[in-house]
């Protein structure tokens, strides 16, 4: 089969520099790399075709050799000598030389193989992270409005004390490279044509290993302990967010990163006040008398007592509004309001004075001075005459 030019192959011009046809290059071989097309013949063979022309192309002899002759410059007993062309390097080499040593880039095999650069990675970033943990904790209302601050009692992984976390006896004395992977913390086995980079089955990926390990946390570099937190719970926290604490999960192995701790924040039902938002709501009582001669309501709020005027009449289900008495808004700050809904209160074990009293009122008492009712029962009127 006749070859394609390699500029083609590359699809770059014939005048793109070594930038644009390694970025080509880059961006074509994760896309026929065997390891993402597998069974599959045809980008095999455009993943081996992109090495070759990456190869000539690269090279400033072999590339004006090219750019003169074609593939003629590289035909044995033609063209001029121009280092012998294509040497039929293995493509998982070129591969490897390009995003792995001398790409110039980020690791291409965080793409390819999930993670992990081979040489690339320090040896504290390969050591293993300590896990997130969680934490359920209730607070009350008014904290929740106010913002309180909490000491928490976490049970978690710390670093060994003895090793200081190292998980040797002796600390650095005791730590030697390992000798599976040569303290890369990767190895490569071949599968046929594919190559395949994971972890190092000895190290579990860190690159060294421990000769003499810690006797109180067996090589981990941590133990069980506990650890007291201070936590700030800002003002106008909702019922089931979330805070993170960077840092205080579990202790990573051998001097790894520590995890995080994740506080879910559960905000206790009030006995009073339900909260919408930054909004409170509340009933309360509201006496016959008050209801009906009007006057002043004493109402609660999280902050003490408030009052609110009541006019002559007052129904039940009628709603006031208490401005910036609610729980501030935990993005804006802003505070909500208070809505106080009152329920007209009857009066009840009437002593036989205070029910004497209430007839000769009631007997002085017209439709006028109910006009809900008398609106009622009028529409039952029409309703029941048709």
């Amino acid at each position: 089969m006749e070859k394609r030019c390699y500029y083609e192959v590359l699809t770059v011009s014939r005048n793109a520099s070594t930038g644009e046809i390694k970025k080509s290059y880059r961006k074509l071989a994760v896309m026929y790399h065997p390891d993402k097309n597998p069974d599959d013949k045809e980008a095999e063979e455009k993943f081996k075709e992109l090495g070759e022309a990456y190869e000539v192309l690269m090279d400033d002899q072999k590339r004006a050799a090219y750019d003169r002759y074609g593939h003629r410059a590289f035909s044995q007993g033609t063209g001029p000598s121009a280092g012998g062309g294509f040497s039929g390097a293995d493509p998982f080499d070129i591969f490897r030389e390009v995003f792995s040593g001398g790409g110039g880039g980020g690791s291409i095999f965080d793409e390819i193989f999930g993670g992990g650069g081979g040489n690339r990675a320090s040896r504290s970033e390969r050591r293993k992270r300590g896990s997130d943990l969680r934490y359920d904790l209730q607070i009350t209302l008014e904290e929740a409005a106010d913002g309180v601050e909490k000491e928490l009692k976490i049970e978690r992984l710390v670093p060994c004390d003895p090793c200081k976390g190292s998980g040797a006896q002796n600390g650095r004395a005791d730590v030697r490279s390992c000798s599976t992977c040569g303290g890369v913390g990767q190895v490569i086995t071949s599968r046929g044509f594919f190559q395949v980079q994971q972890a190092c089955p000895s190290c579990g990926g860190v690159g060294e290993s421990i000769s003499n390990p810690c006797r109180e946390c067996a090589g981990e570099g941590r133990v069980k302990g506990n650890s007291r937190i201070k936590l700030k719970i800002p003002p106008g926290m909702i019922d089931a967010g979330r805070l993170r604490s960077v840092g205080h999960g579990d202790s990573g192995q051998q001097g790894g990163t520590s995890g995080d701790l994740y506080v879910v924040v559960h905000v206790k039902e009030h006995e009073i006040f339900e909260r919408d938002g930054a909004d409170l709501y509340c009933e309360v009582p509201l006496p016959f008398t008050l209801a009906a001669l009007g006057g002043e309501l004493v109402v609660p709020t999280l902050n003490g007592k408030a009052s609110v005027k009541v006019s002559a009449g007052t129904q039940t289900n009628t709603s006031f509004r208490l401005r910036e008495k609610g729980i501030p808004d935990l993005q804006t700050g802003r505070k909500g309001d208070l809505l106080v809904n009152v329920q007209v209160e009857v009066p009840v074990k009437l002593s036989k004075e205070q029910e004497k009293l209430l007839q000769e009122f009631a007997g002085t008492v017209t439709d006028k001075n109910h006009p809900v009712g008398e609106s009622f029962f009028e529409k039952a009127k029409r309703f029941f005459t048709g």
